[in-house]
């Protein structure tokens, strides 16, 4: 009987070492940024935690001391400091999208004027280390915007914005050059990520936008377009047509999830790019004050 007991607590530790990563039936998420912080053993308990909750950091485990070094903003154990953001990639949550569970480690401008054609800055960017990057998954995530004051008047004055994060070295402000349109203005942002994205050899893209014109453009409206001989339904011809025809160009050999969030809403990173716009709505078109 004595013995069956000892085999019994045996198998019940084997079990809650088991639970704990080595047999990897369980996983461990770890919040470190959300309504409360710490290790849940559940995806519903951490989603609690960190849905429509500004700029959440999260992410799941294969073991618990990995999950409170995450936690801790410490590296894993045996891990180097200088590893610490390489290996441990934090998610950014939009306000108003379900989330998914986290990967394992490892306006209207139909009175515009027909468009001109932009050249784009094709000059080389310098590389920027991976590990300067916010991550949802294994998607770098980036905010665009774009802005005009005095919108569809002689003296409008546009200006894009791509924010990649505090301080990082790809944020960009510059005026929008050619015709000078809001809409225009929230296109080619999202163009101007997608390039600097593509100069940094990163093909997986969160492009948060507030602009749900150019998000169903380029999801869905632009393969309608093409078939009518880019005309509307109504038959009109499409005013954003060169616009749309670059931001699809660019999205080839792109993995890009187009998200939407609220303008003006105080989510830091749509706040971030509206300032990098308003800025660069203030230079002249050759990118000086």
């Amino acid at each position: 009987m004595r013995g069956l007991l000892s085999l019994t607590h045996t198998v019940a530790l084997a079990a809650v070492r088991c639970s704990r990563g080595c047999c990897g039936l369980r996983m461990f998420y770890a919040v470190r940024r959300g309504r409360r912080t710490g290790v849940f053993l559940t995806w519903d308990e951490c989603r609690a935690q960190v849905d429509r909750f500004p700029a959440a950091r999260f992410k799941k485990f294969a073991t618990e001391d990995e999950a409170w070094a995450f936690v801790r903003n410490s590296t894993s154990p045996g891990g180097s400091e200088g590893q610490k953001n390489k290996d441990v990639k934090e998610s950014q949550i939009k306000a108003s999208k379900r989330l998914c569970e986290p990967f394992d480690e490892d306006g209207d401008d139909s009175t515009e004027p027909c468009a001109k054609h932009v050249k784009q800055n094709t000059e080389l960017a310098p590389s920027v280390g991976k590990d300067t990057f916010s991550y949802m998954g294994d998607f770098v995530i980036v905010y665009t915007d774009g802005c005009c004051s005095s919108n569809g008047r002689r003296r409008a004055r546009a200006g894009i914005g791509v924010y990649w994060g505090p301080g990082h070295p790809l944020n960009v402000g510059i005026r929008l050059p050619g015709r000078q349109t809001n809409q225009r203005a929230e296109i080619h942002a999202a163009c101007k990520a997608i390039e600097q994205a593509k100069a940094q050899n990163i093909s997986k893209l969160v492009l948060y936008t507030d602009s749900m014109f150019t998000i169903n453009g380029i999801t869905n409206w632009v393969q309608g377009w093409k078939k009518n001989g880019w005309r509307t339904s109504t038959g009109k011809e499409v005013i954003n047509k060169e616009d749309f025809v670059m931001l699809e160009k660019l999205t080839q050999g792109m993995d890009i999830q187009w998200m939407h969030v609220p303008g003006h809403s105080g989510f830091r990173g749509n706040e971030e790019a509206d300032r990098l716009a308003r800025e660069g709505a203030k230079k002249s078109e050759d990118g000086t004050k």
